[in-house]
């Protein structure tokens, strides 16, 4: 699985990081994937953190 957010939407909350800080962490104010591809122990959280992603910046695929 590989994650992706969409820096033009993103607005930085930190959801995705305190759900997932596997992969996700917050730089310069905007949510980044850290661990690519997606470790598939971290596939459940990354899915949770993009369901709760408040402006859909977060895609997997």
């Amino acid at each position: 699985m590989k994650a992706f957010v969409d820096h033009d939407i993103c607005i930085g909350c930190g959801q995705c990081e305190m759900i997932c800080p596997a992969v996700f962490k917050l730089n310069d104010g905007k949510s980044t994937v850290i661990q690519k591809p997606v470790a598939p122990e971290n596939e459940a959280s990354a899915k949770q953190a993009a369901d709760s992603c408040p402006t859909s910046a977060i895609s997997l695929s």
